[in-house]
């Protein structure tokens, strides 16, 4: 279903995204030209997924200044530089947003000489790149991954890093495709993701889409289940990868890798390099996102806490890069030491630029 529908995609002139707080129960796809639509949207999670947020704030910024009238440069720059921080603003945790914006600005001034809609075109095709090679990398990182997947596997993941999340395709889910497609025998097991039960609302739905045996558990089964052995290793997404390898993901991630390696089972972190952030030495730098009292008092819209509880809402935590056994990206298996060997990476993007 992934190569039929897209999470994101631009069409005729309109970004289309479907909105992700609707599923599994409905299928809804909405179609917009204003990208203070896009910020709505990401900040309420109905665009969400690193590579989905960076993907969206780039079409998003074209948006902003697609309907700039006259060829007043300055004025231009002002109107673009209040969109870029304005999506800046969105989600602080998934660098891919900040990869993006980056990418739109170097666009941006690089090509300030031309005539504006020549400008503005430049700046379409920009965030089409970004598209399309996230579509490659999430591609080339499930050919990676699957050799790591034994012919029979276990696989524990959580929250969503399907198609949905991404441009198409996906990043650990992306792995589970491609196993599966080689034949081999997988069954995966999916935490529900509280608080807003991305697991449970959206990689069931993705898998069983594609015929794959997938069963659902609470978030506070996991470790019994590799008690059990029935987990042979545990593959997650990055919304943000530091130098030294400590990565943020989804809260709740931490705690998965903790289990692992007391119980002796690979953890692995799925992502493109465009997840890593290499002005960032250590987990420690990373800022966490805290999202409402809501999301944990209430379950799809229904209270089920008391009113006036006190909560602390972080929607990610680090795992230290001592409990990660690889980092999995399109350019290959990152391996410890994580340090030197994510410096060859930043080393091989460079030698790309």
């Amino acid at each position: 279903m992934g190569s039929r529908l897209r999470s994101i995609d631009w069409d005729e002139g309109k970004f289309r995204f479907i909105d992700q707080t609707k599923l599994p129960l409905e299928l809804v796809l909405v179609e917009t030209e204003d990208y203070k639509v896009l910020i709505d949207a990401i900040k309420k999670l109905k665009i969400r997924g690193a590579p989905a947020i960076g993907i969206a704030a780039g079409f998003g910024i074209y948006l902003g200044i697609k309907n700039f009238n006259g060829d007043d440069k300055e004025k231009l720059k002002v109107v673009f530089e209040s969109v870029c921080d304005e999506f800046a603003r969105t989600r602080p945790t998934a660098v891919n947003l900040f990869w993006a914006i980056d990418r739109m600005r170097k666009v941006f001034y690089e090509n300030l000489h031309l005539e504006v809609n020549n400008l503005k075109d430049k700046l379409l095709n920009e965030a089409l790149s970004i598209q399309r090679e996230d579509i490659q990398m999430c591609r080339q990182i499930g050919l990676n991954g699957a050799k790591l997947i034994p012919d029979e596997a276990g696989i524990l993941t959580h929250c969503n890093t399907g198609w949905l999340a991404t441009g198409d395709y996906g990043t650990a889910l992306g792995i589970i495709y491609t196993a599966f497609e080689q034949g081999k025998k997988i069954k995966v097991y999916v935490d529900e993701t509280r608080p807003l039960l991305q697991g449970a609302r959206l990689t069931t739905w993705e898998l069983m889409q594609r015929g794959i045996e997938t069963i659902l558990i609470t978030d506070n089964m996991s470790a019994y289940l590799m008690k059990l052995g029935k987990i042979d290793c545990v593959i997650v997404g990055a919304d943000r990868v530091a130098l030294n390898g400590d990565t943020a993901n989804k809260i709740g991630t931490y705690n998965l890798a903790i289990s692992a390696k007391y119980h002796n089972i690979p953890f692995y972190v799925a992502c493109p390099t465009s997840s890593i952030d290499f002005n960032m030495k250590s987990g420690d730098e990373i800022p966490i996102e805290e999202r409402g009292s809501d999301e944990i008092v209430e379950i799809m819209g229904k209270r089920i806490a008391p009113e006036g509880v006190k909560t602390f809402s972080p929607a990610f935590d680090v795992t230290p890069n001592h409990l990660i056994t690889a980092i999995i990206t399109e350019l290959g298996i990152i391996y410890p030491p994580f340090e030197e060997n994510i410096q060859k990476i930043k080393e091989e993007n460079k030698s790309h630029d």
